[in-house]
């Protein structure tokens, strides 16, 4: 398995440019500055993974915004300053948002749809056109979080051609690619498109979700007072993901795998990690943590054991989140183990 070098550690700017509370020029501008790219840099990290909306780089037409641009550019400015790099994932495109607040929305249609899929193309061209001079410190990341298992064929046949794009205009620039149901773990074997040395496999993970997204609003059926620490046991998180909903299980009851601690994790990565390890691609978590509601002490737990396994097998990964999205490690909840995290890191 190679190795994703320059991206190993690195933290996600969600709600800058991204599932912002509204389209505000006043809060693009003060969310994100360079004292933050300084401030990220000093502890440590390698890179930034910027989540992007369409409708910061193109207007209804799907004519290019200019001044939505200037914020990738400026980021990216300031992440060379600072010895970043970045990764800039376009978190929704026009006809396909991953946001399970949007009830109204049909995950499927896009990857159906060669209309949507050619305006989808032609804002990745615009993009990958004003970044491909810089190959080693951007990466790109097509789309975040395909919902919809069913779609997995439809989805690797828009990474094939969208990988295509990007190589006749950046053909050294890094293509990160997650797998469907929300980028997980347990579905990056079914990635099937065209390799070199410049793919990287990407998932996500906020195992157990049981715990991870604990009273989390955005999430059906999950009270918004339910609490439960880290570590229990398989069967704990079992019985409680079916006394609310097994929906909110997630990877708990994956046949054969290991109780919670690093074995949980090892177990959880290992069939992406012989599919990496086969096709001689890196392997990449995008985002991972736990929400702000839980626990301080129990966060660093989880924490503890995500990286041990990470460490392990050199797997690169971005922070979810460096600010506010009840994620920011920067915010007030993540104030009495933040040493202890960057110790971790």
């Amino acid at each position: 398995m190679g190795k994703f070098e320059g991206f190993q550690k690195g933290v996600n700017l969600g709600g800058w440019i991204s599932q912002f509370a509204k389209y505000d020029k006043a809060h693009f501008e003060s969310f994100i500055t360079k004292k933050d790219i300084e401030y990220i840099a000093s502890l440590g990290f390698d890179h930034v993974r910027v989540p992007v909306d369409y409708n910061v780089l193109e207007d209804e037409a799907g004519d290019p915004i200019e001044s939505g641009f200037a914020y990738l550019e400026s980021c990216r400015a300031w992440c060379e300053e600072y010895g970043l790099h970045m990764i800039i994932d376009l978190h929704e495109c026009f006809g396909y948002s991953f946001d399970p607040l949007k009830k109204d929305m049909d995950r499927k249609a896009f990857f159906y749809d060669d209309a949507l899929q050619a305006r989808f193309m032609k804002l990745w061209r615009s993009i990958v056109t004003r970044f491909a001079a810089y190959p080693e410190q951007v990466a790109f990341e097509p789309l975040n979080e395909v919902v919809l298992y069913e779609v997995a064929d439809a989805w690797n046949a828009i990474v094939t051609k969208y990988i295509k794009m990007v190589r006749e205009i950046a053909p050294k620039s890094y293509i990160v690619v997650g797998g469907v149901c929300y980028n997980s773990i347990t579905t990056v074997h079914l990635l099937d498109i065209p390799l070199d040395d410049k793919i990287v496999y990407n998932f996500h993970c906020y195992e157990p979700i049981i715990f991870t997204h604990q009273g989390a609003y955005w999430v059906d059926k999950m009270p918004s007072d339910f609490r439960v620490g880290y570590p229990k046991t398989l069967k704990e998180y079992q019985d409680v993901s079916n006394r609310l909903d097994t929906d909110l299980a997630g990877a708990v009851f994956t046949e054969g795998i290991s109780e919670i601690g690093e074995g949980f994790f090892e177990d959880l990565f290992a069939p992406a990690l012989e599919k990496a390890e086969k096709d001689g691609i890196p392997l990449y978590c995008g985002e991972y943590g736990v929400i702000d509601l839980a626990d301080p002490e129990d966060r660093l737990r989880w924490m503890k054991d995500i990286h041990a396994v990470f460490d392990k097998h050199g797997i690169g990964r971005a922070l979810w989140n460096y600010k506010e999205k009840d994620f920011g490690f920067v915010d007030e909840s993540f104030q009495t183990i933040r040493d202890r995290f960057m110790e971790i890191l």
